[in-house]
């Protein structure tokens, strides 16, 4: 899909998580009715600002770790957002450069900035793809998919800030289970998830604010983001509020955040 295109496509009626994701880190790729939603968001829930860099980091941290104490050189990453730096790819490759990352994601806008997202290292390669979550096949089956990735050897599901967007009519835990079948042993899920555990009434009102927004959500409690990690072996700290997986992998102090504010579980997983 050429981007002109993809900016056709564009729907700026309503509002989009991925642009208001974009907002809340502080980004420049979104519309008034996104800033406008991600506003309403925030009077209810300000602490969402600092869930958002939470969860950014920890993907840095995550690909980190899975890359030097795991050995993993293949990223799939799926609900990639609107591309902000460091990407992925460059937190990986920065650590090991022949890191091989393929980007999915399905909104048009996503596809606009793209380019952004295939600045590889010449060791290394990156791709991106326009895929449904709810579609696992199409994803597993994408060219570009095979051109980049070796389903031979263990790749690192990336999965952050995207399952809640997933409702339980959607099969979320089939979803992710059919994904780490085509996977081979030593591959990891690296996932994060938006959880009310520590605000229930604040997070009702955040779930009806995205639902009225065209974007169903559901926000889940620890127990059952922990279900995504069924059959795998978690690393330590296992299943944690946002701040705390590994604070001091990046080398930076662990930033003094309460749980309320984050409200964000994560996990990393390896595939026995």
């Amino acid at each position: 899909m050429s981007n002109s295109h993809a900016a056709r496509d564009l729907d700026t009626s309503r509002p989009h998580s991925a642009r208001m994701y974009d907002y809340y880190l502080g980004g420049k790729d979104h519309f008034e009715v996104d800033k406008q939603a991600a506003e309403t968001v925030a009077t209810v829930y300000p602490g969402i600002f600092t869930c958002a860099r939470e969860n950014r980091a920890f993907m840095h941290r995550a690909t980190q770790v899975l890359a030097m104490e795991h050995g993993i050189r293949q990223w799939l990453d799926i609900g990639t957002g609107i591309p902000t730096e460091p990407n992925l790819h460059q937190v990986a490759q920065a650590a090991v450069p022949e890191a091989r990352v393929v980007y999915a994601d399905n909104d048009p806008l996503v596809l606009k900035y793209a380019e952004r997202l295939m600045r590889s290292t010449p060791q290394g390669r990156t791709t991106y793809i326009e895929a449904d979550i709810n579609r696992p096949e199409d994803l597993l089956d994408a060219p570009e998919l095979a051109a980049v990735l070796d389903l031979g050897r263990p790749v690192a599901l990336s999965m952050n800030a995207l399952m809640h967007f997933v409702t339980d009519a959607q099969d979320p835990y089939g979803i992710v289970a059919r994904l780490l079948e085509a996977l081979p042993s030593g591959s990891a899920l690296a996932l994060s998830h938006c959880t009310p555990d520590f605000d229930p009434p604040t997070w009702e009102k955040v779930t009806a604010i995205y639902t009225n927004a065209g974007t169903p959500v559901q926000f889940r409690t620890q127990k059952d983001v922990a279900r995504f990690f069924d059959g795998l072996d978690l690393l330590d700290p296992g299943i944690t509020v946002g701040h705390r997986w590994r604070p001091a992998a990046n080398n930076v102090a662990p930033r003094q955040f309460t749980d309320a504010e984050v409200s964000l579980w994560v996990g990393v997983g390896i595939k026995p």
